[in-house]
């Protein structure tokens, strides 16, 4: 059965609390807000909740998710590291997670801990990240096109995956918003990494459509093996 995004949040109010507040407590102590000083308390955590079922970790993190103090990356690694919650992770407590992302940082984070290991599994569907892509929120569609980063990313768990990866960034390749056009060179040169001749065509088929940063970052890619070649 899954459960609403209600009854998530009532299992975080009823089982959760004491250890919500002991994590807002240690991040409050905390003298650097330094990455990878907020990250050593995620580990911590990460462990004292193994045996938590995979709901309870969802809703701790929804929970987390509405305290300004708690860092977006904070709640979204205690899903990504605990095998349960990552397998739990259906259409609509995704988006319940991913609701509020408004910088690049948060959507980066979301799709390649979340959103993108999830679709790669085959938790939610095709059509939901297509949804996204034409979202009036720039951040939903930067969130489609990352979403395909994992499916491709080795240190990600990706195998190469070219025709779920293009089928996204076709519908974003008139899209100009900046932090769209930055995602769709990301996730074709990752993809590139995998499967180079299925990224030389569909740059050849599209080089009148791309934004010129795609072209440019993206061919620099394919002829050198790096994004801004000196």
């Amino acid at each position: 059965m899954v459960e609403s995004v209600e009854t998530l949040v009532k299992i975080a109010k009823n089982t959760n609390s004491q250890l919500e507040g002991e994590i807002i407590a240690r991040l409050a102590r905390l003298t650097s807000r330094r990455t990878n000083d907020i990250r050593s308390v995620r580990r911590t955590f990460s462990k004292q909740i193994s045996d938590l079922s995979g709901a309870a970790v969802i809703a701790l993190a929804l929970h987390l998710l509405k305290n300004e103090q708690v860092p977006r990356f904070f709640a979204y690694e205690l899903v990504h590291h605990h095998k349960h919650a990552l397998a739990s992770l259906d259409s609509r407590n995704t988006v319940s997670l991913g609701q509020g992302i408004d910088t690049w940082d948060a959507v980066d984070t979301f799709a390649c801990y979340l959103s993108g290991p999830a679709w790669r599994e085959k938790q939610i569907p095709d059509a939901l990240i297509e949804k996204w892509t034409r979202s009036k929120d720039r951040w939903w569609r930067r969130a489609a096109v990352v979403t395909t980063v994992p499916l491709n990313n080795v240190a990600r768990g990706g195998k190469g995956e070219p025709n779920r990866t293009l089928k996204i960034c076709r519908l974003v390749i008139n899209d100009r918003d900046d932090m769209v056009v930055k995602a769709l060179s990301w996730a074709l040169r990752e993809l590139a990494k995998r499967d180079r001749a299925a990224v030389q065509a569909f740059i050849d088929t599209n080089v009148e459509r791309l934004a010129p940063r795609v072209l440019r970052e993206v061919g620099n890619k394919l002829r050198t093996g790096l994004k801004n070649p000196k």
